[in-house]
Parts: C-alpha cells; structure tokens; sequence
C-alpha cells in the first residue's frame, strides 16, 4: 500500500510541475513586456537617444557625438496623432532644437528627417542677411557661433526659391534681393506658429534658408548632454568608435 500510495503522488506530481513552468514562463513575459512597455513610453515621451551625423553644430555639436533629447521641454508628441502634450517651456531664440524637417524637395528618400539646429527666429520676427551678416529685427547677430572655414562663398540655390513667397518687397530694411543666395536674402516674417532654423557652422549647414519654415508641431525636444563621443569624421584609426574616443565630450552639457 505504501508503494502504491507513492506512485500515485508521483503521478500527481507532474500537472503541478507544469503549471509552476507555466507560471514561471507567465511571470518572465510579464516581467520583459512591462520592461519593454516602459521602454517605448520612456523614449516616447521623457529622453531619446540622438547620434549627429553631419558637421552643421560644429563647435556646439560634434560628428560622432550621442546625446539624449529632453522630449518633455517643449511638450510631447503623441505618435499617429497632430496633438502633443503640455511642455513647461516654449521655443526661444538660440535653444538648440531637435525638430522633423519639413520636405526636402532634393531628397526623396528622407524627404523629413529628424534634424538638430539652432532656433533663430520666432514668430513675427522679422529676417535678412547681407554680406553673411545675419539680422534679427535690424539688430546684427554673431556672423556664426562656429570658427570661420576660411572658405566662405556667396552662392545661390534653386532650394531658396521658397523664399520668394515670403520676402518683402519693401520694407525699412530695404528690398528683399530678386534672387537669395547663402550670404543675401530676405528680409521675411517668420509665421505664426513658425520658426527659422540654422546651424551654429552656417557655411556647412542646410537648414531654413533651403527649406524653410518649421512648423511648431515639428518639434520633438531639446538636446541635454552628450552621453558618448567618438571621432566619427576624420579618425585614421581602425574601429574608432572604440579606439578614437572623444572622452573630454562625455557628459558634456549642450548650451
């Protein structure tokens, strides 16, 4: 009787045994779907990662440098939607600013890709160059907040034709030229609602001269520190993001 009394709670043994593995199985995928879930609204809508990928900050901003964007400061986009939710600051003149660009006529394959500029006019503001000085309102702005290339040129492109519907053609200012071109153009309003972008390196940098204005809504945050730096651009060393990295850049508050 004894031995039989033990077979039988042998047999009773493997359901229970099962269901601690389905338990198990049930607790980790709760556990990863939860860590998972956090993830999407961590990056949706508090702190994204950011990798710059071309030379338009330069000195603010680095090639090779990742940073984290601060998506909450001007308020959050809800994705699939128009609508975001309350920030606790609005666009200034000079934040540095992450943003969807509007279309790049030039690029179909990105025709809206996530950009980092300088905000330099606001709603109302009123715009022009001449000679590479930039004006806002009439008073004269920093030629660049970057070291001169030395290789500066005036030129035109069909991209700027866009101003066109917006330059004035007359104002205390003077007249906006027939054709703007990098170092002349405007002046123009910026629109309600609106904002102009440029780059600190203004001779290597396409931005609100070539494809206008960005839309409020287009704007996703502001970067905060760099996290990770390397020599993304002109490393003679192999694997440089491992053996060329830019350790002075890391924690590097963006201003």
């Amino acid at each position: 009787m004894a031995v039989a009394s033990s077979k039988g709670r042998a047999k009773e043994a493997r359901p229970f045994a099962q269901r601690s593995a389905l338990r198990r199985f049930w607790e980790n995928f709760k556990a990863l779907l939860s860590a998972l879930l956090f993830f999407i609204f961590l990056r949706t809508f508090i702190i994204e990662a950011y990798r710059i990928p071309s030379g338009s900050m330069i000195p603010t901003l680095l090639v090779g440098d990742w940073l984290f964007v601060n998506k909450l400061v001007y308020g959050p986009h809800i994705p699939f939607t128009d609508a975001r939710l309350p920030g606790y600051k609005s666009p200034q003149h000079n934040d540095i600013v992450v943003f969807k660009s509007p279309a790049q006529v030039d690029q179909p394959w990105d025709p809206n890709p996530t950009l980092v500029k300088r905000l330099i006019g606001m709603p109302g503001d009123t715009l022009f160059m001449r000679k590479g000085q930039l004006y806002i309102n009439g008073v004269p702005q920093k030629k660049s907040f970057g070291p001169s290339t030395g290789q500066e040129f005036d030129s035109s492109d069909p991209l700027m034709s866009w101003q066109k519907s917006f330059a004035l053609k007359s104002s205390r200012f003077g007249a906006a030229p027939d054709q703007p071109s990098h170092d002349n153009w405007g002046p123009l309003v910026v629109p309600p609602n609106n904002y102009f972008m440029m780059g600190d390196s203004r001779y290597n940098s396409k931005d609100s001269r070539y494809w206008g204005f960005v839309p409020r809504e287009n704007i996703r945050g502001e970067p905060m520190f760099v996290y990770y730096a390397y020599n993304a651009d002109d490393s003679d060393r192999p694997l440089p993001f491992i053996t060329d990295i830019r350790w002075r850049r890391i924690g590097h508050w963006i201003r």
